[in-house]
């Protein structure tokens, strides 16, 4: 099945190097981040991984619960886990989905036959507490993910989720940020008391409202 924007996230129940889990259960009110990884014990899926373990306090600040899914056993994860600790200089503590059997990563499309028929390409979901996919990026195998842009990208989709606004191009927390064009430039002051700048009548800018 083909996985689009806005679609609910399908439930899964899978077993894990924590243990046997229900992803919604799992997820619970929180936002979760599932990304796939070609195969245990790869060079960039090492990296990937250690750098998520890092960036641990951001996802918790945010809400956010990560998942990692690989095609190989938990056995396999277990032993990779020491190696991505060792090498990367972490602890990962969030599960790693062992999907041998492909069901997950089918029911996510996580396998493009034309890059590989058996190894999933590196596709990461950003889910909303409501269930639904927010956000979907596909890298190849060969390059591995820019973790500084899911950051940024969960935060952007946070802050236009609770208020009427867009991001502009590059937009990084803190900076200002664009009056969705579905209010009247008139409405703008009482909407958003920090001011605004009209650069042209259907671009409106205002100070980012939750800081």
């Amino acid at each position: 099945m083909s996985i689009r924007i806005g679609d609910t996230a399908p439930n899964f129940q899978a077993d894990t190097s924590i243990g046997k889990i229900d992803f919604y259960e799992f997820l619970g009110d929180s936002w979760g981040v599932l990304f796939s990884h070609p195969a245990d014990y790869t060079p960039v899926c090492t990296t990937e991984l250690g750098r998520t373990a890092a960036l641990k306090d951001e996802f918790e600040k945010r809400n956010v619960k990560v998942l990692a899914l690989s095609v190989d056993t938990v056995e396999s994860h277990k032993g990779w886990i020491g190696d991505i600790n060792e090498t990367q200089n972490t602890n990962v503590e969030f599960p790693i989905i062992a999907d041998p059997n492909k069901k997950v990563a089918n029911l996510y499309d996580m396998i493009h036959p034309n890059a590989s028929e058996t190894l999933t390409v590196r596709s990461l979901f950003v889910i909303s507490p409501d269930k639904k996919v927010k956000l979907m990026i596909v890298y190849p195998a060969s390059t591995g993910r820019n973790f500084n842009e899911v950051i940024r990208v969960i935060d952007s989709l946070q802050l236009t989720a609770n208020y009427s606004v867009a991001t502009p191009a590059d937009w990084e927390d803190g900076q200002d940020v664009i009056v969705s064009g579905a209010i009247k430039t008139e409405d703008i002051p009482a909407k958003f008391p920090k001011g605004h700048k009209i650069i042209k009548p259907y671009l409106r800018t205002t100070p980012q409202p939750n800081k």
